[in-house]
């Protein structure tokens, strides 16, 4: 599958978002966001006004960046939330990013970012319920346990996504529920929309799709 291999750092200053793509590197003043916050190329510094659609597009491939996928399958998780009749389009959206195993094993602290995540997971590092899943795009259930492996609890990924947790940079969210220690959590349940991160107006996402 085709997936973004190119500097992370460069997509937070396209966006002028912050997308915590390079661990606690983009926690700290090292960010490149804030030692240089312009657009990356040539003609980065020179302010431009979005039109409607501009804006649109950039709220889009925003959060898409944020979480890591490609358009088709940022496109299809839309489209599913937007088939869906249980709530708001964009909630339900947001709601079934963080509901990916490889967001939630970011959010549990077990990785220092969402790409490192799905590395551990492909790589066979992570077990939901007691067997291991190496399918990033799996979606969590509410009571799912999440476990990095005996033997992989010493790998490096999982020492720097432990780091940014217990010297304050990251904290816990509250639907989920986690033994550090143990390297063990619990997805307690489904998030609403205002305990989650939102970095974008989700309606211009709506707006964009819908056209």
């Amino acid at each position: 599958m085709a997936r973004y291999i190119g500097p992370v750092e460069k997509l937070s200053r396209r966006e002028n978002i912050n997308l915590y793509l390079k661990g606690k590197r983009s926690y700290t003043e090292k960010s490149s966001l804030r030692k240089r916050n312009f657009a990356p190329g040539q003609h980065g510094r020179q302010p431009k006004k979005l039109t409607q659609y501009g804006m649109q597009l950039r709220s889009k491939q925003a959060l898409k960046r944020m979480y890591g996928l490609m358009e088709r399958q940022f496109r299809n998780t839309f489209e599913e939330a937007e088939r869906s009749r249980s709530g708001e389009t964009g909630e339900l959206l947001m709601q079934l990013l963080e509901r990916r195993l490889d967001s939630v094993v970011f959010q549990m602290g077990f990785a220092p970012n969402r790409r490192t995540s799905r590395q551990m997971i492909t790589h066979g590092h992570v077990l939901v319920n007691g067997k291991k899943v190496d399918i990033p795009s799996y979606r969590v259930k509410e009571g799912d346990v999440i476990q990095i492996k005996e033997r992989s609890k010493n790998i490096q990924q999982v020492k720097d996504g432990l780091e940014l947790v217990q010297e304050g940079y990251r904290n816990i969210p509250s639907w989920v529920t986690v033994d550090l220690e143990n390297l063990r959590g619990t997805f307690d349940r489904i998030p609403k929309i205002e305990e989650m991160d939102v970095p974008v107006d989700l309606t211009n996402i709506i707006e964009l799709y819908s056209k």
